[in-house]
């Protein structure tokens, strides 16, 4: 019961993560139906930024959340900036073009971005500083930690906050109306070309925190941590329904919550030693408490992608989607 319900804790941590990624992929799918690969690597520039910024005023007499306020609050803008140059620069010259154009250019700038991040930062992986006091605290046998409570509370927060801009603001509306047909809403005096870059503007702040959150709980930042990241969180997207808000972020508590109880369990569950005939078979591995162990912990990236082909197969349209199939 207490790795249960740590499992569960853990995976509803980084499950808030993939969620608050995934918002970014689902809101410019909605809006224009891209995948925009690169966003992933704008995670990752929020988590170097603020990496930088924090690191800097590691020394200083600032008191410590307020420098963890400094970093975060230096990533929103430079990922919000670089969010608008890539649908300005990458993909509105592209908008009319076949899909396969800016799919490529997608990755293309997906590349570009790592390799901008290893000029700056360097090819080593950066300690992110753990400046705030994490404390543990004890739930039902199980461990959280003072990080993982932010984390969730913080994602609840954000998604609340983007739900309430999308359906209560006249911005949000304009943004639902043009992801319903673009030409229509043009028609009624919405500003596409305003819609679709606040719409990248938006889903890059929220990476930008994301990233300085996936930072401060794995307490490192790389300049290829946005690859995995960003293609789980996609997962997570097409697992909720790509183009759906709401499926987004169930996409992604469900991924989390999925590939942590897979780590804590899959391990024993594919341990031979335990069925009775495979056991006789290996006596000389299962002798004196030993282990055959098909599948450990070390698989959790399998989850993602394995849970990703099964959607695919068995309900393209996700869990509360659109109909990607058309869409794609």
């Amino acid at each position: 019961m207490d790795i249960l319900l740590q499992q569960i804790i853990n995976g509803l941590t980084t499950g808030s993560v993939y969620a608050v990624v995934a918002l970014g992929y689902t809101m410019v799918y909605g809006v224009i139906q891209l995948i925009n690969f690169a966003h992933g690597e704008v995670v990752m520039i929020g988590a170097m930024v603020a990496f930088s910024i924090i690191t800097s005023l590691a020394g200083s007499s600032l008191p410590p959340l307020a420098i963890v306020l400094a970093g975060v609050l230096a990533a929103i803008p430079a990922c919000m900036l670089m969010g608008y140059l890539l649908e300005r620069v990458a993909y509105r010259p592209l908008r009319h073009a076949p899909r396969l154009a800016p799919l490529i250019t997608a990755i293309g700038m997906s590349i570009i971005l790592q390799h901008l991040a290893l000029l700056v930062w360097g090819r080593n992986p950066l300690a992110f500083p753990q400046i705030i006091d994490n404390r543990v605290f004890a739930i039902g046998g199980a461990a959280i930690s003072s990080v993982q409570v932010a984390i969730i509370l913080l994602s609840l927060s954000m998604m609340a906050g983007l739900s309430w801009f999308i359906y209560r603001t006249r911005f949000g509306i304009a943004i639902r109306a043009t992801a319903e047909n673009v030409h229509v809403a043009g028609l009624m005096g919405v500003n596409a070309n305003r819609v679709i870059a606040a719409t990248f503007v938006v889903g890059a702040g929220l990476g930008a925190v994301a990233g300085v959150m996936y930072g401060s709980y794995y307490g490192i930042a790389h300049y290829t941590m946005g690859f995995s990241l960003g293609l789980k969180a996609f997962s997570a997207a097409v697992l909720g329904g790509i183009g759906n808000i709401a499926g987004a972020m169930l996409g992604g508590i469900l991924l989390g919550l999925v590939e942590a109880l897979g780590t804590g369990y899959v391990g024993e569950l594919t341990d031979l030693c335990h069925w009775p005939i495979a056991s006789g078979v290996l006596a000389g591995h299962c002798a004196d408490g030993g282990n055959f162990v098909l599948f450990g912990s070390n698989y959790q990236d399998v989850f993602a992608f394995l849970m990703l082909i099964l959607v695919l197969v068995f309900r393209p349209s996700g869990l509360l989607g659109e109909r990607v199939s058309e869409r794609a």
